[in-house]
């Protein structure tokens, strides 16, 4: 094999391949240890149950609440190590590894994301961490007045995370053992890259230009595979999108508690009281409740920030929410509600006509309408930020921003999947077409080009990332076949910034997964749209 195919086969597998972290029947040698908690939130008073599988004697841990000043609020070393045995199927049915700890949430830990690092080392057996988190919701007591709310995308961080083989995207499921898995357990550790993540660990969204004629790269895949970190690291987690938020938004001096979806979906009332609930990063999976708990939210009056991207799918929780499911592009064949009912309830994309409940009724965007933009094979050399349309619109105001400008190009806010509607221009100005769905009065702020396929002259065959399973997928939702026709009227799509009201609430949704990466590479005018947002739904 020549150097060159050698470095053709590394990059595929890096791409197109499986290493996701697999537990081991018999310890290694060399020193390993993960852990996971019993849940992926509590409240002040509540204890957390730690389970610890490590092949070293002794290990510690500490807890560490993250954000603009990283702080310890627990540690404690000297633990016994035990190794624990894990089932093959673990992605699917947990890890069932006993309680190593139980930690106590204390009354005065203030609301955030709470990282666990525990840490095991052994002289000529080397050392080894692993970090897994938790949030802390609001003390039932605290004031809500002037505080945002942060609904973490905690279903997008499951649907992604491949420790032991299998995630919603690849695994070792189905008939032949090579399919992903539409169910997943939230008893099991998360993969590496998912807590906390190297500053220089790339994005998908394209920093440089490609070079003429050049075969579309994925370099943070490449990358995670040259550094030991999940292939999912960039896209999802609290390490590539809420951390951005959080630290930003503290450094900024405003009051933020945090919450999982799986507390909207098992308690609603948590969001009361709030006058703005914020959502960001890439926020794809969500359940039916948790949708009645936003909507009911909006039509009281409360007020939507979502600087997220790629509401895609529905998902149910089972087992008290210990267990996702979610079978996606399979659903109709396979998810037995088809079969069952209700057919409301059949996890796959919102827009399928048998839930009948489409996405942009409660954010005004879908994933359908909008998908991959700014990296791999769909708009590389695109704009990288948001094409302006409504410069007088009161969320640019304080910006200088034209008709025609470029919101974010420099921080590259657009991508990696982004959110749209069906539109028509007239009189130069995007307007949403009749039956998208979308709220009466809706307006599209910015509006940017994206596509649910990767195609161009330099896409060779077995090599690109994205293939054409998303793009028949959509065209089979939006038109009920998926023969080139269909994909040729619905591969095109876009990613918008758009406002509306709705009942006694209002909505502001910049439809983009990368919006964070303005606040974190402090681009003055994604800032003070940032807080335009906040400050007029706080006010």
């Amino acid at each position: 094999m020549t150097d060159t195919e050698r470095d053709e086969a590394w990059r595929r597998e890096a791409v197109l391949g499986i290493y996701a972290e697999r537990p081991l029947h018999e310890p290694p040698r060399n020193i390993r240890i993960w852990s996971y908690a019993d849940r992926l939130s509590y409240a002040p008073g509540e204890t957390a149950r730690l389970s610890v599988c490590t092949n070293a004697k002794r290990f510690a841990v500490e807890i560490i609440r993250d954000g603009a000043a990283p702080k310890t609020v627990f540690a404690r070393d000297g633990l016994e190590g035990v190794w624990r045995d894990t089932p093959d199927d673990c992605s699917v049915k947990g890890c069932g590894w006993p309680v190593s700890l139980e930690i106590p949430i204390a009354l005065d830990w203030p609301s955030g994301g709470y990282i666990i690092r525990t840490r095991a080392a052994e002289e000529g057996r080397g050392a080894d961490m692993h970090e897994h988190i938790f949030l802390v919701r609001p003390h039932a007591g605290s004031p809500r007045r002037g505080r945002l709310l942060l609904v973490a995308a905690t279903a997008t961080w499951t649907a992604y995370n491949d420790w032991g083989g299998s995630n919603h995207y690849q695994g070792y499921c189905g008939p032949n053992g090579d399919r992903f898995s539409p169910v997943l357990s939230l008893e099991r550790p998360l993969a590496r890259g998912f807590v906390s993540l190297p500053a220089d660990a790339p994005r998908a969204v394209l920093m440089d230009q490609p070079p003429i004629m050049a075969e579309p790269r994925y370099p943070h895949m490449e990358w995670a595979y040259a550094n030991g970190y999940s292939k999912k690291y960039m896209s999802s987690g609290w390490a590539s999108f809420e951390r951005h938020f959080v630290t930003w938004a503290e450094r900024q001096g405003y009051a933020l508690d945090i919450v999982s979806q799986t507390d909207l979906h098992f308690r609603p009332e948590l969001l009361e009281a709030y006058p703005c609930v914020v959502l960001v990063g890439h926020d794809e999976y969500w359940s039916w409740d948790m949708r009645d708990a936003i909507d009911a939210y909006v039509a009281k009056g409360g007020r939507i920030a979502r600087f997220a991207g790629n509401f895609m799918w529905q998902i149910r929780l089972e087992n008290e929410g210990r267990t996702q499911v979610c079978y996606k592009y399979l659903a109709r064949e396979e998810d037995p509600f088809m079969k069952t009912g209700p057919r409301s309830r059949v996890t796959e994309s919102w827009e399928a006509p048998e839930i009948g409940r489409p996405g942009a009724a409660s954010f005004g965007l879908n994933a359908t309408h909008g998908l991959y933009a700014s990296w791999s094979g769909c708009s590389p050399r695109g704009a990288k930020g948001f094409p302006v349309y409504r410069p007088e619109h009161w969320a640019f105001a304080d910006t200088g921003l034209y008709y025609g400008d470029i919101l974010g190009a420099e921080s590259r806010i657009f991508g990696y999947e982004v959110d749209g509607l069906p539109y028509e221009i007239r009189g130069g100005l995007p307007h949403a077409l009749e039956g998208s769905g979308a709220p009466e009065g809706i307006e599209i702020l910015a509006l940017g080009l994206s596509s649910t396929i990767e195609e161009g002259p330099t896409i060779l065959p077995g090599r690109s990332f994205l293939g054409t399973e998303d793009g028949e997928y959509v065209a089979s939702v939006l038109t009920g076949r998926k023969d080139a026709e269909a994909i040729e009227r619905t591969k095109r799509g876009c990613g918008m910034i758009v406002n509306f009201r709705k009942g006694a609430g209002e909505v502001f949704h910049a439809g983009t997964c990368d919006w964070i990466m303005g606040l974190t590479r402090r681009d003055a005018m994604v800032e003070q749209v940032t807080r335009n947002v906040l400050d007029r739904f706080l006010g």
